[in-house]
Parts: structure tokens; C-alpha cells; sequence
């Protein structure tokens, strides 16, 4: 019992832990994987390069997925109540959906080039590269924007009902004749005027319409400025200051990694963290 314990409790350390060497070089194989999994799709993309190397394409596509896919069953037998703290936390989701795309390629022809979501899971660099400093920050923009979502979400609204008035306005004065087919063709041309993006697929003709479009545009570039005002005051309010996170270990017990440098106790469950060189701090 207590030899399948420190085999699980060995692979934690090289799995789940990027301040032990042994973690380290786990964590760097798996970027590199990661990398190059994802340069072989975009490669494979290409009509030219797939003609010529298709079967080796093939073969790496199904040797990284096996990769991550060890990977990930490992991860769900070193976690306790896995699928809580693991398989339904975004690290978890992020890894399945990472391998998913090959095994449906079995039955959806095409669909292992959805294998580039693998790049989400590059935010692991912010462990190994120790960026645990920038976490803080990351954590104030959050709070930030969860704080002004409920002004945001009135601002989005009010998008939302002048795109649906100005796109309904536009399909009765310019009509189908001038690509104005229907409500629906005038509200994505009233997004894409009030974002000031302007693709130019259907432009108003008459006097009418164009003094429509030119307000549009002018209202767009206020409102563009209006969210990161919202964002801006929150972010600039006394307390916004973001905890500096050095420390990236991760708790055996619970998965928690949102630890101060010193701490030696998991502060969600109080389980025991490791040192740099996987024992346990005294």
C-alpha cells in the first residue's frame, strides 16, 4: 500500500510540480509536444507539404495524441476525487478537448485539425517560466472586470438595441436593392459600421442612409472607448491590488495552486506542500 502511494506520490512530483527538476523537465517535454503537435496541423493544412508527408503527418499526429493522452490518465490517477479538483476544472477540460479531436477523426473526417486547441495549453508556461508574479495581475483584471460586469452587461445591451433599431431603419430605407435583404443583413451591417470595421460587402446609397451611416460611425468610436473606462475605474479603486504568487506548487490533495511563497499548508485544504526538491516542508 504504502508502494503504490510513493509511486503516485513520484508521479505528482514530476507531473503535477514545476519547481523540482524532475517536474521541470516533464513540463518542458510537454510544451515542446505541445508545439509541435500543433506546428504539424497547420503543415498538414497546406494541400503541397500534405501531399508529400500525409503518412508521417499521420503517424506523429497519433504518437503526440497517445502522449497526452498517458498524460491526462495519469493526471486523473495522481489527483484525489479526480474528476472534482481534475476533470471538471478548466486545466482538465483544456487537456481532454487536447485529445479529443484525433480519436473523433476516426468517424468525423477533418476533424483532427481541431487538435490546434492544444495551444490553450501553453498557459502552463506561466508555471515553468516561473510568471507566478504575474498571476497577481492577472487576478486584479479578473476581479475588475467581475466587479463591472453588471455595467458592462447594461453597455452590451444598449449595443444590442441600437444595432437591432439602426439595422431595422437600414432595411427599410435602402431595401433589398441595395443589399439590404433583410433585418437580420442590416443588424450585421450595423455591427460591423458601429465597430468601425467597415468590410464594405453592403453600403447604404441613399442621403437617408448614408447620414444613418456616418452617425453609426461616429457613435462607434465613443462607444468603443466606453468598457475600458468601466474597466479602467475599477481597476484604479483602492484595494485592486493584486498578491504576488511565487510559489507553483500544486496541493497532492485538492490540486490547489494559489499559494504564497512561504506557505508550507495547502490554504484550501491544508494538506502538506512539497519543497523544490519534492519533500514535504518542515
Amino acid at each position: 500500500m504504502s508502494s503504490k502511494k510513493s509511486i503516485k506520490h513520484q508521479l505528482h512530483i514530476i507531473i503535477a510540480e514545476a519547481d523540482t527538476p524532475a517536474g521541470k523537465a516533464f513540463d518542458i517535454l510537454l510544451l515542446v509536444a505541445i508545439l509541435l503537435s500543433v506546428l504539424i496541423v497547420m503543415l498538414d493544412s497546406v494541400a503541397s507539404i500534405n501531399q508529400k508527408f500525409a503518412h508521417l503527418f499521420f503517424v506523429l499526429e497519433w504518437t503526440f495524441t497517445a502522449f497526452f493522452t498517458v498524460e491526462y490518465l495519469l493526471r486523473i490517477y495522481i489527483t484525489k476525487k479526480a474528476i472534482k479538483n481534475y476533470v471538471l476544472s478548466f486545466y482538465g477540460i483544456i487537456d481532454l478537448l487536447a485529445i479529443l479531436p484525433t480519436y473523433l477523426s476516426l468517424i468525423i473526417t477533418g476533424s483532427h485539425f481541431m487538435m490546434v486547441i492544444r495551444i490553450f495549453r501553453l498557459i502552463r508556461v506561466f508555471r515553468i517560466l516561473k510568471l507566478g508574479r504575474y498571476i497577481g495581475a492577472t487576478k486584479v483584471l479578473r476581479d475588475s472586470f467581475m466587479s463591472s460586469r453588471h455595467k458592462i452587461a447594461v453597455f452590451l445591451e444598449l449595443i444590442l438595441t441600437i444595432v437591432v433599431l439602426m439595422g431595422s431603419i437600414m432595411y427599410i430605407i435602402e431595401g433589398p436593392n441595395n443589399g439590404f435583404t433583410s433585418i437580420p443583413r442590416g443588424i450585421y451591417w450595423a455591427i460591423v459600421t458601429l465597430t468601425t470595421v467597415g468590410y464594405g460587402d453592403i453600403a447604404p446609397s441613399t442621403v437617408a442612409g448614408q447620414f444613418i451611416a456616418s452617425t453609426i460611425m461616429i457613435l462607434g468610436y465613443a462607444i468603443i472607448a466606453v468598457p475600458t473606462g468601466i474597466m479602467t475605474a475599477e481597476m484604479s479603486k483602492p484595494g485592486k491590488k493584486g498578491k504576488t504568487q511565487l510559489n507553483t506548487q500544486i496541493c497532492e490533495n485538492c490540486n490547489f495552486d494559489e499559494h504564497d511563497d512561504d506557505a508550507k499548508f495547502c490554504k484550501k485544504c491544508g494538506y502538506s506542500l512539497t519543497d523544490g526538491n519534492g519533500e514535504v516542508k518542515s
